[in-house]
């Protein structure tokens, strides 16, 4: 299974990097410049992974792109096939839908503060048309992370009908019914979060009834009901990310689900840990079972291996990617003690080969 990682490259990161993981063990190695992009924080694949599809900056500036690379099939080397601007600045999420048509970037900032939403259509070719942009509107109460609409994330829902958008800048998940054979997106409503959390990213379970968020400025995590017929996420409960008594700084960054469903996992930045729950299978609601150091600092992202066994956390401001083993019955971590030297590593997605299965940051 080949691993590609996105890096900050304020370092010595010199862009996209690929590596071999291997299910057997856990360990990445291997590791090796595929692409040389300033700031590829984000990246993702197409259904067929056939390309990968980064989110980045543009050399020498500050302006968002995305950049298209066609995947050789035998070794995982990245040919670039076209780069468009995101009209925004900071493009911090990437996701394809499940057609492979459409592809949707959430922009943190724009040239004038707030964020954007930009939508391209993805050709037979596997380059890309833009499509469309959508702003949104508001703010949040904290004047020096919310004076303005921020999206995090955008996040297609299990029907592959919806994406869902966590805007950090005014405490919404704002909810857009896709439209993929016109590459557009039209509002449906939104999902308000208590003032000042700053939600970030968003992750559904297997069933795609159960959807948990994770609040960056408020560091808690939310568990909701999906109501894929209506569009709507109905809140069921908030809980802390961080244990009692800790009064350091620290920020939520990334959540995922278990391909299991019964457990649910967000990393802390500050605190450098990953926190666990355990999920009632009958309710969605959360247990939290405590936290596990990431063994580095700043663990922007993460990524689960598609069997269930391995979580990898990168730690952006130490270079490393640790490896831990998941207990299947507990949901727990163990530090396998194998790790590797990435710099500014700070998304992994997982690309599958013949026969494997998939998952990704």
């Amino acid at each position: 299974m080949r691993i590609y990682v996105g890096t900050y490259t304020k370092g010595g990161s010199e862009g996209v990097y690929v590596g071999r993981f291997e299910p057997s063990n856990g360990r990445l190695q291997d590791i090796r410049v595929a692409a040389r992009l300033n700031n590829p924080t984000f990246l993702t694949t197409d259904p067929a992974r056939r390309c990968l599809y980064v989110g980045h900056d543009a050399e020498g500036g500050r302006d968002g792109m995305v950049s298209a690379f066609s995947i050789e099939p035998a070794t995982g080397e990245l040919t670039l096939l076209g780069s468009l601007p995101t009209h925004g600045w900071a493009p911090c999420h990437v996701s394809v839908e499940a057609t492979g048509r459409c592809l949707v970037v959430a922009n943190y900032h724009g040239e004038a503060g707030p964020g954007s939403v930009a939508v391209y259509r993805i050709k037979p070719d596997g380059t890309l048309e833009e499509s469309a942009l959508l702003h949104h509107v508001g703010a949040g109460p904290n004047p020096r992370r919310q004076s303005c609409p921020h999206p995090h994330s955008a996040n297609i829902d299990p029907t592959n009908r919806y994406v869902l958008v966590p805007d950090l800048g005014i405490d919404q998940v704002v909810v857009y019914r896709m439209d993929i054979a016109r590459a557009a997106l039209t509002r449906a409503g939104a999902a308000q979060v208590e003032g000042g959390s700053g939600p970030r990213h968003i992750s559904f379970d297997p069933t795609g009834r159960r959807a948990y968020l994770l609040n960056e400025l408020g560091n808690t995590i939310m568990a909701f009901d999906w109501d894929a017929a209506a569009g709507e996420l109905r809140h069921l409960q908030t809980l802390p990310t961080l244990p009692a008594g800790f009064s350091g700084r620290s920020y939520c960054a990334d959540v995922h689900v278990h391909p299991s469903g019964r457990f649910v996992y967000g990393s802390n930045r500050g605190h450098d840990s990953i926190a666990v729950y355990a999920a009632d299978a009958a309710t969605g609601r959360l247990s939290a079972l405590g936290q596990e150091s990431t063994r580095g600092r700043n663990p922007r992202n993460f990524a689960i291996d598609p069997s269930g066994t391995w979580l990898l956390a990168a730690n952006q401001d130490s270079d490393n990617v640790v490896t831990f083993r998941i207990d299947p019955a507990a949901g727990l971590l163990r530090p396998t003690g194998d790790e590797a030297s990435v710099p500014g590593a700070v998304c992994l997605h997982m690309v599958p080969e013949s026969g494997e299965g998939g998952t990704g940051g």
